[in-house]
């Protein structure tokens, strides 16, 4: 909007005012008369390196050939204008009564070089020389006036300060503009990139306009794809301010239309009242938006001034329906399980902004993933982007925390996230297309991973985190039934009460406290998981309330899409083996303490060592003896 209100202001400061000048100035020299002239009154040098005709028929006027007009002293070296021929038609009335009025200019393949300084001032605006054409007696009061203004195939360099040159090509503009003090219409089309870009609308006061002041301006624009209205004022400065709306059939086509790749389908519907300052800032209140059969609304503040836009974006939604963008694979792509993705991620968006992004929502789906009402906040400040639950309502319960991503130095992503209520079999189903287990989960995780692909982030993981789930069942295998001799649940295994902790480190998470409570049991287990690898060892190992049968400890070890499970019957069976050992050890020992008992003619005690029986047995039995033979001597 604010390129092409200058540009349009632009062409008729160079052409309307210059030309004017030139003519009044009659006679064989009209080319060095002309240049004498618009150079009192603007300060620039007007050249024609081509013949300056007059014209009778059918148009009273002239014709210029190589015409050029000089830049400001600050610009660069080329001129502001330049055309192969300019045509202008004169009123011959109005010409008799003193006045000059153009009935028509046309341009053959002009072309402007716009530049603005540092000031916002842009090298169209001239250093209007009254005072020296007052006095040196020429018709400074002379009205002049542009009816008909035509460029065909024109191009355009505009180079404002601080920002990236825009060049256009094959720039038609028609403007009609009758009265001096009234209204000008304009019909513009631009080819940013190849395809029509037309805007017709008025601009009101525009003589007002021209000398800086502000105007009403009502401009349509229609483009492949979409269409758009803007309603408000507006200054040369750039300032603007009112009603902007924008009707996109195809969005994708409109964007590729001024050079932008916005892969977005459907149609999107935008309403606003903008208003935009010459120091760069936008804001935009009561704003409508309507895009994938979504309806927003909020309010925009954005800062194009600073070093990094400055954005704060405020977004309410009722019901809100998003493409699954995961779940879509391109051309019959086959999905690799071999591991993580290894491709670059590319978090280099990260840097384009800083700022706030609040949204609330009453509803979420995206795919298979469904969110109840939720409020979530993105924070952006150089490079690192933190996401906030403010909470989410999600699965059946509720996740608060925060998620983090960090690109200032290479990209780390970790969290601080903290679970109630969440059911595990939507969780799991909705996230991950597993939906074995069931029950409520309540937990914590804080985590952290670096690395620029998948890959290297899992491989990386470290963190720590618990967890507690009520009464629930795994469907898969029956535990139970593999821990004991009998039983069992026909294929599932129920637990009343699951809970552990566990720490990650070097993308590998431990736990060594994992405990579920199964129908009579108590099962704890011990293992890891490698995240990295996407592999998992686990031991879970029962404890018997009731000693009603051997308890076989069982092995997961593995790919976790497709692990083993087997009972460890060596971790069985040698518990049982030292049980019997000992069993028939004490046996022995009993019937060795009955057989001495029985020949010692004396009660042994079974606490008492029997090596120490028979050693005070042979101790007495020697003095019993001795005591024998020195009572017979």
């Amino acid at each position: 909007m604010r390129l092409i209100i200058r540009l349009i202001s632009a062409v008729f400061v160079a052409i309307a005012l210059g030309l004017g000048v030139v003519l009044l100035l009659p006679g064989e020299k009209i080319a060095a008369l002309a240049a004498e002239q618009l150079e009192k009154q603007t300060g620039r040098t007007l050249t024609f390196s081509g013949p300056v005709r007059l014209t009778f028929w059918p148009t009273l006027g002239m014709k210029a050939d190589g015409v050029s007009l000089a830049n400001a002293e600050w610009g660069n070296n080329q001129p502001l204008l330049r055309a192969e021929r300019l045509t202008i038609g004169l009123a011959a009335a109005d010409l008799l009564r003193g006045n000059v009025k153009v009935t028509e200019v046309s341009a053959v393949l002009p072309h402007l070089n716009l530049q603005t300084r540092a000031d916002g001032v842009g090298n169209w605006v001239f250093d209007q020389g009254g005072s020296a054409a007052a006095s040196s007696g020429e018709s400074s009061d002379t009205a002049v006036s542009v009816d008909k203004l035509l460029l065909t195939g024109a191009s355009l360099r505009y180079a404002a300060h601080g920002a990236e040159v825009v060049e256009m090509k094959q720039i038609d503009l028609m403007a009609h503009w009758p009265d001096p003090q009234g209204t000008a219409q304009i019909d513009l089309t631009l080819r940013p990139e190849g395809k029509p870009v037309r805007l017709q609308g008025e601009i009101g006061t525009f003589a007002q306009f021209l000398q800086g002041g502000v105007a009403s301006v009502g401009l349509s624009v229609d483009m492949p794809g979409a269409k758009a209205r803007f309603d408000g004022n507006a200054d040369l400065a750039g300032d603007a301010k009112g009603r902007l709306t924008i009707d996109a059939q195809s969005p994708q086509e409109a964007s590729a239309a001024v050079g932008i790749d916005l892969p977005l389908a459907g149609t999107a519907l935008f309403a606003g009242d903008i208003t935009y300052t010459s120091d760069k800032k936008l804001s935009v209140r009561d704003m409508d938006l309507t895009a994938l059969d979504n309806q927003l609304s909020g309010a925009l503040d954005l800062d194009l001034a600073a070093k990094v836009p400055q954005l704060n974006l405020r977004l309410k939604a009722g019901d809100l329906k998003l493409p699954d963008v995961a779940g879509e694979t391109s051309g019959g792509e086959v999905k690799d399980n071999s591991g993580w993705s290894k491709d670059p991620i590319d978090a280099s968006a990260l840097s384009l902004v800083n700022g706030k992004i609040a949204l609330g929502f009453n509803s979420l789906r995206a795919g298979d993933v469904q969110l109840g009402a939720s409020s979530v906040l993105l924070s952006i400040d150089r490079a690192r982007a933190v996401l906030e639950m403010l909470p989410v309502q999600a699965f059946g319960g509720t996740i608060q925390g925060q998620l983090v991503a960090n690109n200032r130095n290479g990209l780390s992503v970790g969290g601080a996230l903290g679970f109630n209520g969440v059911h595990l079999e939507k969780a799991l189903g909705q996230t991950a297309d597993f939906d074995r287990l069931n029950g409520e989960l309540l937990g914590e995780l804080d985590f952290l991973g670096v690395g620029n692909s998948m890959d290297a982030i899992m491989k990386t993981l470290s963190g720590k985190g618990w967890f507690e789930v009520g009464k629930g069942f795994y469907t898969g295998f029956d535990l139970e039934a593999l821990m004991r001799s009998g039983g069992g649940n026909g294929g599932s295994t129920v637990f009343d009460a699951l809970s552990a902790s566990f720490t990650m480190q070097d993308g590998v998470l431990n736990s060594t406290d994992l405990l579920a409570s199964v129908k009579g049991a108590k099962v704890t287990g011990v293992g890891n998981v490698d995240l990295g690898e996407q592999r998992l060892d686990f031991l879970f190992k029962p404890e018997l309330s009731a000693q009603d049968g051997l308890t076989i400890p069982v092995k997961v070890a593995g790919p976790w899409d497709d692990p083993k499970i087997r009972p460890d019957l060596d971790a069985a069976i040698k518990p049982k083996l030292k049980e019997v050992e000992t069993k028939v050890k004490d046996q022995a020992k009993e019937k060795l303490r009955e057989k001495l008992s029985e020949e010692l003619n004396t009660e042994v005690a079974p606490e008492r060592d029997l090596n120490e029986v028979l050693k005070d047995r042979i101790e007495q039995e020697a003095k019993d003896q001795l005591l024998k033979f020195l009572g017979g001597n």
